[in-house]
């Protein structure tokens, strides 16, 4: 959820020990152009699992702050798709989003991993590529989303993309009585890997998708092939709409949007859609109905939960189509405690990890099939 963070006069370890953070690394290695933060939040269940986002970020405490907030959702993300993992993130500057990573840099940031013995394992994110995965494993065999020629599984985003769509057909089934998306006008912010595959999924589906991008290139390249209507960024919070799909960044719904909101559904791919606690109960008042980030976007890491017991496609679509149902279960326990969905959601997951036998203490590394159900860990090594 939502961290308030960051005022210069209050220590990092203070707002760790608020949000029940673990573990902060601050990486910095100037000759090469590298400054990163790796956060980890809980290895209540296990590994703390979570993506390296590369990010041009206003300052240093910016960095932090987005290192903390993603590192927590992705706890609630694990949590709640019933994976026996935890939730870390890692974020690095970076300025230019065009320019590669080099090996050097790569290399850092996979030794850096590795010295933290497995506790913390990488994966894709905003910025992040496949070949940034290739790179980093060299270094460490914790990172995941390397090629497939390399026996990863490649970009998670087709599958992230798909339990997006399995969320949106529970919120449907919730709102208007039917599982189908046909005939609806989806909204979709964001045109990047997520968005565009959610957007393919929701043509074949028959829906109505609209898609706006800061990048009005691949919104053009969007509508060509597969025929969705351009909409101008600055459109979209008040687009008039049956599901309203943030794909972008976080943050989508604050105090400035919560007003302009003419959707009936909220649920999209990206990650802390809400900039505060106080949006949950805001949508409720408007009459959104909102399928929290966190469950609905848990393709990506079902997908990569498979690369630890040998990687099977039809395996992470399988386990992505039920998000669904527990999406469905999310609604039908805010029906039944009588609070947003954002915060069942939240209360599911936190009472999975108090309650599960790993919630007892932190993860260590030791014995690997003690966290994936006793079957034997195939990781790539350097």
């Amino acid at each position: 959820m939502p961290i308030q963070f960051y005022d210069p006069g209050v220590r990092i370890s203070e707002v760790m020990a608020a949000q029940g953070h673990e573990q902060v690394v601050l990486l910095s290695e100037p000759e090469i152009g590298l400054r990163a933060v790796i956060a980890i939040h809980s290895t209540a269940l296990g590994p703390a699992l979570g993506g390296i986002r590369f990010w041009n970020y206003a300052d240093d405490a910016d960095a932090i702050a987005d290192a903390l907030r993603l590192s927590e959702a992705m706890s609630w993300k694990a949590s709640a798709a019933g994976l026996h993992q935890g939730g870390g993130k890692a974020v690095v500057q970076w300025t230019d989003p065009t320019q590669r990573r080099t090996p050097e840099q790569l290399a850092a940031l996979g030794r850096a991993i590795d010295e933290l013995g497995g506790r913390y394992i990488a994966a894709e994110d905003v910025g992040a590529t496949t070949a940034d995965m290739d790179g980093i494993a060299a270094s460490t065999p914790w990172a995941t989303g390397v090629s497939a020629s390399l026996g990863g599984s490649g970009d998670p985003s087709p599958v992230t993309a798909f339990g997006v769509l399995a969320g949106m057909r529970a919120a449907a089934q919730e709102r208007w009585g039917v599982d189908s998306l046909e005939g609806r006008r989806v909204v979709i912010q964001g045109a990047g890997k997520v968005g565009s595959g959610l957007a393919r999924l929701l043509v074949a589906d028959g829906a109505r998708v609209s898609i706006g991008d800061v990048d009005a290139q691949r919104v053009r390249d969007l509508a060509v092939e597969i025929g969705v209507a351009p909409l101008d960024p600055d459109d979209i919070p008040g687009a008039e709409c049956d599901v309203l799909a943030p794909c972008a960044l976080g943050g989508f719904v604050n105090a400035d949007s919560i007003d302009r909101l003419q959707c009936e559904v909220l649920c999209g791919g990206a990650n802390n859609q809400l900039a505060s606690d106080a949006m949950d109960d805001a949508l409720v008042a408007r009459g959104v109905l909102y399928a929290p980030d966190f469950v609905v976007n848990a393709g990506g890491i079902l997908n990569i939960a498979e690369e630890f017991t040998g990687y099977s496609r039809d395996r992470a679509f399988a386990a992505a189509a039920g998000i669904e149902c527990t999406t469905t279960r999310v609604f039908a326990l805010a029906r039944a405690w009588e609070i947003p969905p954002g915060q069942a959601a939240l209360r599911m997951a936190r009472e999975r990890i108090e309650r599960e036998p790993f919630g007892t203490g932190r993860w260590e590394p030791g014995d690997p099939a003690a966290w994936t159900g006793g079957a034997p860990l195939r990781r790539l090594r350097p």
